[in-house]
């Protein structure tokens, strides 16, 4: 799976939570595609598009939008030849996903607090870009706060944001599972000796934890079909 993360800052040399979030992108199956004032080279965007099978639009929240240069590469590149299910149809079957640094805290959102408004009714617009083009809509991933979170929260943002850019199958533990039993075993090909074999121990564990948390779900549906 080949991810494109387009990245839409204006400022993009001085954010800290871009800086660590780039950092964190380096995989040989996600390429970084930051926006920037020179003119759009429209062919090799497209190019870029037809690449990837997920496309990450990734931004700090503007005035409850993207800042203009993700408005302007979508009016430019998203031509009807090319995106149109009708016409083109180019993204038909790709995935769609947010990626939206807030700086204040993301509970702020919602009916009843501060902005009155929650992420999901603010980003309507690029749901409805979704599914206008048929492409598949991915759960956004919030950032809140970078600056304020502790060295632990950072490290568990870096594989939570690795997982949104690689993982396969979102939304389901399953495949949050294998995703973590695959990297641990790609960490363990460089482990000799002891180490090695803990990691591998490790890893069983994993596996084994998984199947007993399958089991227990299939009971928990035969108890609640029993019920029905």
């Amino acid at each position: 799976m080949k991810t494109l993360i387009i990245v839409a800052h204006p400022n993009l040399d001085e954010s800290s939570t871009q800086q660590f979030l780039q950092a964190a992108s380096i995989d040989s199956n996600v390429q970084w595609h930051a926006l920037d004032n020179r003119p759009l080279n429209v062919a090799g965007e497209q190019r870029l598009l037809r690449q990837a099978d997920r496309i990450i639009f990734q931004f700090p929240l503007y005035w409850y939008s993207a800042p203009a240069s993700l408005k302007n590469w979508e009016d430019t590149v998203l031509t009807r030849a090319f995106a149109y299910p009708a016409a083109g149809g180019a993204l038909i079957g790709k995935q769609l996903g947010l990626v939206i640094s807030l700086g204040q805290p993301a509970a702020h959102y919602a009916a009843g607090a501060p902005e009155q408004f929650s992420l999901s009714q603010l980003t309507v617009p690029y749901q409805a870009l979704a599914q206008r083009l048929q492409m598949t809509w991915l759960p956004s991933f919030i950032v809140d706060q970078f600056g304020y979170q502790s060295e632990t929260q950072k490290m568990q943002l870096l594989v939570d944001y690795q997982r949104y850019l690689t993982q396969p199958s979102l939304g389901h533990f399953e495949g949050e599972v294998d995703w973590i039993v695959t990297k641990l075993a790609a960490i363990n090909t460089h482990q000799h000796g002891p180490e090695q074999q803990k990691l591998a121990l490790i890893i069983d564990q994993i596996k084994q934890n998984e199947a007993t948390l399958e089991d227990l779900q299939d009971t928990l549906t035969m108890l609640k079909e029993g019920e029905d």
